[in-house]
């Protein structure tokens, strides 16, 4: 079998079992939310707003928010259609964006996603960080479209950690999740270039902070 046939076929095959286990593994978790009121109640579930979130947190993110209506921007890399695929199988439609042009695409696909009343899902850190620092793309769909972006972030008791550049986890079963939404930060329209970097250190400091707060509860600094 040929690299390409392999690839192809794993990537059927991958995401689709991945998936599945993880609606049943995720479930044996105990998640305790705070500040849920920041988010998306039961009776507001076509409200529209952006999922903002670090790199780490990716793969149970995902599963959060499965129940809402949302797209996801994914790296156009080989190991990003993996995600995206995995995205696809948990109901998000998806668009594939990086640095360069296609990341300009990516954003105008996202555009369309949340004019039509989608919610948006942005790894905030992108797709090859450094881990923790603010990419701008949240800040610019928000500016256009007038969503609010909504910070999130998780900690667990007990997971395991992937060899990547940002340490992605992956919950253990049984294990607790405590899920941390930030208040939700609304941009001004037509923003000037000095006053995008305003609103990137804004969301990336409250981040950080809810970082810190969340694995504080562990005992940890960081994951």
């Amino acid at each position: 079998m040929t690299e390409g046939k392999l690839h192809n076929l794993l990537l059927r095959l991958v995401p689709q079992i991945f998936a599945w286990l993880m609606r049943g593994w995720f479930r044996s978790c105990r998640v305790v939310l705070h500040n849920e009121e920041n988010c998306f109640s039961s009776e507001e579930r076509n409200k529209t707003g952006i999922a903002s979130f670090w790199h780490y947190s990716i793969i149970y993110i995902l599963y959060h928010m499965r129940e809402y209506s949302a797209t996801a921007m994914v790296s156009a890399s080989r190991d990003g259609d993996y995600i995206a695929r995995l995205a696809e199988e948990l109901d998000f439609d998806t668009v594939r964006g990086s640095r360069n042009n296609k990341g300009v695409e990516g954003l105008k696909a996202m555009l369309r996603a949340i004019r039509k009343g989608n919610s948006a899902a942005i790894v905030a850190d992108g797709s090859q960080g450094p881990p923790r620092v603010l990419q701008p793309g949240a800040i610019l769909l928000a500016s256009r479209t007038g969503a609010p972006i909504i910070p999130m972030v998780f900690a667990a008791s007990s997971y395991f950690a992937i060899n990547s550049w940002d340490r992605t986890i992956i919950p253990k079963p049984f294990s607790r999740i405590d899920f941390y939404y930030g208040e939700p930060i609304f941009v001004s329209a037509k923003l000037k270039p000095e006053e995008v970097e305003v609103y990137r250190l804004h969301l990336e400091e409250q981040l950080n902070e809810l970082y810190t707060k969340a694995w504080g509860r562990y005992g940890k600094s960081k994951h």
